[in-house]
Formats: C-alpha cells, structure tokens, sequence
C-alpha cells in the first residue's frame, strides 16, 4: 500500500491542504475499508479499478470516476474491486466552495460526479487529460491549471466562517462557538447557515471532527496509550466524553480501532496527514 501526499502551489494553500496519491496492489482478499470524518471536501480520480461503497451492509454502489466527496459525519464502507490507484485533491473546510456554485450543503455525506459541480465538456477534458497524464506531477499541473481557471476572485468567503474555522484549527477543535463569536452571539444563527451554505455541516460538527482528528493523530502515532491523557491533551471532559465521540464518528472504540483491519487505511490518512 502505497500513499503520498503533495504540498499545493503557495497562492493555492489557503485552500487546497494537499494532493494525494494511493495504490493498492489487486488481492483476492480484499477488505471492506472504514472511512471517517475529516472535515475536509475531497475531489478524487479513481485511475484503477472500481471501488464499491456501501450504503447498507449488503447494498452498494461503484464511485464515480471522477468525484467530489462532500462532508461526511458519519463513518462508512469502501471495498476495491481490483488494482486501486487513486489521485485526488484535499481542501479545507472552507476552500472547495471557491471554486463551485453549487451550495456545498448539496454535496454532504455523498459523492457527486465532478461533471455534475462544473460545466459538463470542461470536466470531461479535465478527467481525460488525468487519465493520460504521465505521472503524479503532471496530474498536479493540470489540476492547478483547472483550480486557477475556476477560482472566481469576486466570490470570497465570508469573514465570519473563515475565522471561525481558522479558530477551530488553531485550537484543534476545542473552543466553543459561543467564545470565537464573544459577545456577538446575535451572529450564531447567521453563522450556521453560512456554514451549512459554504462548508457543508455545523460549526459543532466540524469542531467536533477536527478535535477528534487530534486525538486520532495521537493515537496512531502512539504518542501514548492513555485514553486518559488522550481525552485531556485533546480537550474532551473527560475519557467517557472522548469515547462517545470516537464511536460517534468511527463507529468503535479506540482499542477496536487499533486492532480492526478494517481501519488500516483509514488509519493510514490520519497517521500520516
């Protein structure tokens, strides 16, 4: 198993957190994959064989090709049909709905057919010349000659949720809503809609996930095995407070996570990111 990250042009690092790359050889014991929340909108290429999705424990569908995966809050099902090679494009909370018109509301807990977000010839062009493309390098060039085209410099996103989000990064998810607006709690209702509008899901939901992101990263990198000390240098309450939110968005406990086979390529994004 094969994953690389890439850093973005510098004048696209406000938006996009990077471009990766996946390969799985094909096997005749391939494993139904958990995924779980990161906060971010990911655009992906899927270069080698279908990938199935679960939407229940039997049913599924093939990904699209080309895709836009929204936000997602709750963790589901991935399974390779055969050779896995994926390219794909990681942006921040706040950073894909710069380059779309469609509210990223739309787009939440699902993957839509990049053909869908922009217009229908220019994505067609877009996933051809990925397709073709040589190496991982050029891919970038032609997803940064794509982003920078699309990137509508009269459409900024509003103040408010930027530094909200920023904050939230900055404190890795910890700070209530209610202390980054201070006393002008007047703007908690505007600022839910622009969210749900810009960034797909609340700004609890996303604290929330990006907290948990933190705890997760200590976890992998074995950092330390307390679930105690966990939960404290990530800001829950407590242990308890910390456990009920990992099962929220993983679906299992921390120790289940670990040993699960079927987290190993989740758990290899958020070691590693």
């Amino acid at each position: 198993m094969n994953y690389q990250t890439f850093q973005p042009h510098p004048d696209l690092e406000p938006l996009v957190k990077c471009y990766w790359t996946l390969e799985v050889p094909a096997s005749t014991q391939a494993e139904r994959q958990r995924i779980i929340p990161d906060g971010c909108i990911e655009m992906a290429f899927i270069l080698g064989d279908d990938i199935k999705r679960y939407t229940s424990e039997d049913e599924y569908i093939l990904q699209p090709r080309a895709m836009v995966l929204g936000q997602t809050i709750e963790p589901f099902y991935i399974e390779p049909t055969g050779y896995v090679n994926t390219f794909a494009i990681r942006f921040y909370p706040y950073g894909f709905a710069n380059f779309i018109t469609t509210p990223v509301k739309n787009l939440a807990n699902k993957e839509a057919p990049i053909a869908l977000l922009f217009e229908k010839e220019s994505a067609k062009e877009l996933e051809q010349k990925i397709i073709r493309a040589a190496d991982t390098n050029e891919r970038i060039k032609i997803i940064e000659t794509f982003l920078f085209d699309k990137l509508n410099n009269q459409t900024t996103i509003d103040t408010i949720v930027k530094t909200t989000i920023d904050t939230l990064l900055s404190t890795k998810g910890s700070s209530p809503i209610n202390a980054i607006l201070k006393e002008d709690l007047s703007k908690r209702r505007q600022l839910e809609r622009k969210f749900l509008n810009q960034i797909g899901i609340s700004p609890k939901q996303l604290g929330k996930v990006i907290r948990l992101q933190t705890a997760l990263k200590m976890l992998l990198n074995q950092q330390t095995e307390n679930l105690t000390q966990i939960a404290y240098e990530s800001q829950y309450y407590d242990q308890n407070h910390f456990i009920k939110d990992f099962k929220e968005f993983t679906g299992t406990t921390p120790k289940e996570f670990l040993e699960d086979k079927k987290m190993t390529l989740s758990s290899l994004f958020y070691a590693k990111d």
